[in-house]
Order: structure tokens, then sequence, then C-alpha cells
């Protein structure tokens, strides 16, 4: 099979979670456990950073990567899911892996995915783990693909844990409490090993408290010892100061990625960056960490996160997808000047969509869009129900259709703001 037969192989013959939803996803650690066996333990032969959360692990994950990246560090980073090509999941120092060594791990491996017939997902962590093996890093940030304790990804013994927040989201998968996904989340915690935890909140800190004692693992909120001031956003960079015991720690620290909410993670990235120099024998000089955070997009290829597409109109997109996503990017919409607000906008349909739904601004014209997947919401019931929170616009046939329309309708004063789901994101870019 050349590369897209592979993909296609892939795509048609493994449960994909984004295609199908809840079916596909496995309840247990058994297949990559099989799978990684077979494979000679390859998550056993590289240091990582295990990072979970409902909202935030993406960009934490890439600014970490990047950090270590600024340092000379040789980094790997596998996240999920992709947005324009399967191979962004796997990077090392930014570099995609190559189209000739998917095609050979699939060959090589076909009769064990047809013996274990595991996920798409565990298919793609068994690669990425043999592939960061392969190329010998030194350290790979790994994460999370959906919860934490049964996520495949959880076979790895990290340097450190890492969790940005929590909120509702998958609660079909979760749980339906804050708590209960809390829980989930809080299974990456591992024996002796510092976790880190972005965001403080009532309901899951107690959670997160229990299951570091249990686990005897030094637990630190990455909130409640830095602080964040002196926010602006200027010649597309986001610029803060951060301060530690009432001190300045890092002055002017300068990011690529201009949303507002990318403080919240920047304080569990300085965090985390702290508890790695302190306890392990990876060294991460300030110089690196300005480095490394001033250019994410570059050194990573992070896309997708309040991303500027075209000016005059401004056209911006973001992945946020939940109820503190969404909230996010909201706080953002509010804060950028524009005459007319558009908003190209798509869900998928196993979520409970009321909450979000009721969020969104009653002031824009919507261009509801159904993304190309069996789990999109068709994009006429997506306007039927957006219509009982006052949200008016037209639905469209595709997510291009819709982003069309809505730059032929706007004016050069106007913004277009698309999301609402990953996929509809994907699709834009």
């Amino acid at each position: 099979m050349n590369y897209q037969q592979t993909l296609d192989y892939l795509y048609s013959k493994l449960p994909m979670f984004t295609r199908v939803g809840a079916s596909a996803f496995k309840k247990d650690l058994t297949n990559t456990v099989i799978f990684c066996e077979a494979l000679d333990n390859p998550q056993n032969k590289f240091k990582s950073i295990h990072v979970a959360g409902t909202n935030g692990k993406g960009s934490t994950s890439h600014m970490l990567a990047a950090i270590l990246q600024a340092q000379g560090y040789k980094t790997g980073l596998y996240t999920s899911p992709h947005l324009k090509d399967f191979r962004e999941r796997i990077r090392i120092n930014g570099k995609m892996i190559s189209k000739k060594e998917v095609v050979s791990f699939v060959k090589n491996q076909q009769e064990l995915i047809n013996q274990v017939e595991p996920s798409f997902f565990e298919v793609t962590v068994a690669l990425a783990f043999d592939h960061f093996a392969k190329h010998e890093v030194d350290i790979a940030i790994i994460e999370v693909g959906l919860g934490g304790r049964l996520d495949s990804t959880n076979i790895i013994q990290p340097e450190i844990s890492v969790i940005t927040n929590i909120s509702m989201d998958h609660t079909n998968m979760l749980g339906n409490t804050i708590e209960e996904i809390a829980g989930e989340k809080a299974g990456i915690i591992k024996k002796n090993t510092p976790v880190v935890i972005g965001e403080t909140q009532e309901k899951s800190k107690t959670v997160f408290i229990a299951k570091a004692n249990e686990m005897n693992a030094p637990i630190i909120f990455a909130d409640a010892t830095l602080k964040a001031a002196n926010f602006k956003i200027d010649h597309a960079k986001l610029s803060l100061s951060v301060y530690q015991d009432n001190q300045i720690r890092y002055k002017n620290l300068k990011s690529d990625l201009t949303g507002i909410y990318q403080h919240k993670n920047i304080l569990t990235v300085l965090q985390s960056i702290e508890v790695l120099n302190n306890t392990t024998s990876f060294k991460v000089l300030d110089e690196s960490v300005f480095a490394g955070l001033k250019q994410v997009k570059k050194l990573t290829g992070l896309q997708g996160r309040w991303q500027t597409l075209a000016k005059n109109p401004l056209v911006i997109c973001d992945t946020g997808h939940n109820e503190a996503g969404i909230a996010e990017v909201i706080k953002n919409i509010n804060q950028t000047p524009f005459d007319k607000l558009h908003i190209v906008f798509g869900m998928v349909k196993d979520k409970d969509i009321s909450k979000v739904l009721s969020m969104m601004p009653k002031n824009a014209t919507y261009y509801f869009c159904k993304p190309d997947l069996e789990r999109a919401l068709d994009a006429q019931e997506l306007k039927d129900q957006a219509a009982s929170y006052q949200l008016k616009g037209n639905d469209y046939q595709s997510v291009l259709i819709a982003k069309e329309t809505a730059i032929k309708k706007a004016s050069k004063n106007d913004l277009i703001f698309i999301g609402g789901s990953t996929f509809v994101v994907a699709e834009a870019l």
C-alpha cells in the first residue's frame, strides 16, 4: 500500500472516535499493552511528560515541546486529533513523521493489527511510541486523547504529569459531574511522580489531592504559586508578566498564541518547567522559556488556536468546543473590535449542545454548517436548535460554502469567527 492506501486502510478498518464517537472508545488498556509488548515496549525507552485536561492540553503540550526544543532537547510531541494531515499527531522537533515511516509501520504490523483488532487511536499511540523510541528522543510530550485513566497513552511512566483543568465534556464516557470527570483525569497521576494542576477548581481540587496522596505524588497547583499580569496583545503576540510570591519571575513574556485564555496554559507550562528543573535531570534556562513561547507555532506547527486566517474582513478560527472552551472564545470575541459579527458554526451530535448555544452571542449572523463526518450534527437541525436561543442565520451544505458565504457578505471591518467543533476548524483551514 502507498501512503494514501495505508491511511484509508486505518480509517476504514479501525474504529475511530472522531468518526463514530463513543463506540470507538476502548474502556481498558489491554489492546495497547498487547500491541506495545509486541513492539518491545517502546514507551519505556524515552522520558516523557503526560498532559491531560478538558481544555488547554493541546496548547500546553505544544508550549512545553517548544520550550524543550529551544533548550536543545530532541523533543517528541504526540497530540490528537489532527487538523489537516494525520502526521501532525506525531512530531519530533516540530517535524512530522514521514509518510514512508507510517507506511512501513502499518505494513510490518498488519498481522498484529488483524489479530488484536485495536482502535484507530490505539494503533496511532503505538506508532508514536515506536517512532520516538527509534529516533531516541530525549523527551516526549504525550497528550491524552480522552479522559486519562483508560486512555491508551496511560501506559507511560512520565517524569511529571500535568492536568490543565476540568470542564463538562464527553459526559457520556467520563461522567456527569466535575468530580467524576476529575477522577478519570486523575488516572494519569503515577506513584512518586510530581503532578502539576493548572487551575484550582473547588469541585476537582479534593479529587486531585486525594489521588496524589494515594500515589505519594507531590502535587502543585500552578495558579496558587504563579500569577499573570499586564496582559497585552500587540503585533500578533500576547505579552504578560508572571509573578511568584509577589516577586516578578518572568518579565514581559511574549507568546505567538494570542488567545487571552492562553495565560492559564502559560502558568501551567511555567510551573511544569519549574518542577522539571527541580526534580529531574532536565535543565531548562529562562532564555529557552522566552524563546520557546515566542515561537510555538513555528517550532511545533500548532494551528487552530485563535488563529487569524485573513484580514479585511478579519477571519479567526478556534477549536474551543465545550462550555469552558466557548466561554474563553467569547471573551476573545468581546475584546476584538469589529462592526458586525459573523459566525460560521458547526457541532457534533453526541454532546449536549444546549449549554454552548445558550452562551453564544445573539448579535451575530450565523452560518450553520455540518463538517464531513458521521458524528456531525445536521446543519438544519443545528439551526433549528439555535433558533430557540435567539441565534439567527441560515444553514449551508458544507463548512467551505458557509465560510465563503460569510466572507462574501462581510464588510472589511467585520469579524468572521469559525468554530464550534475541531472538525469545522479543520475544514476551514
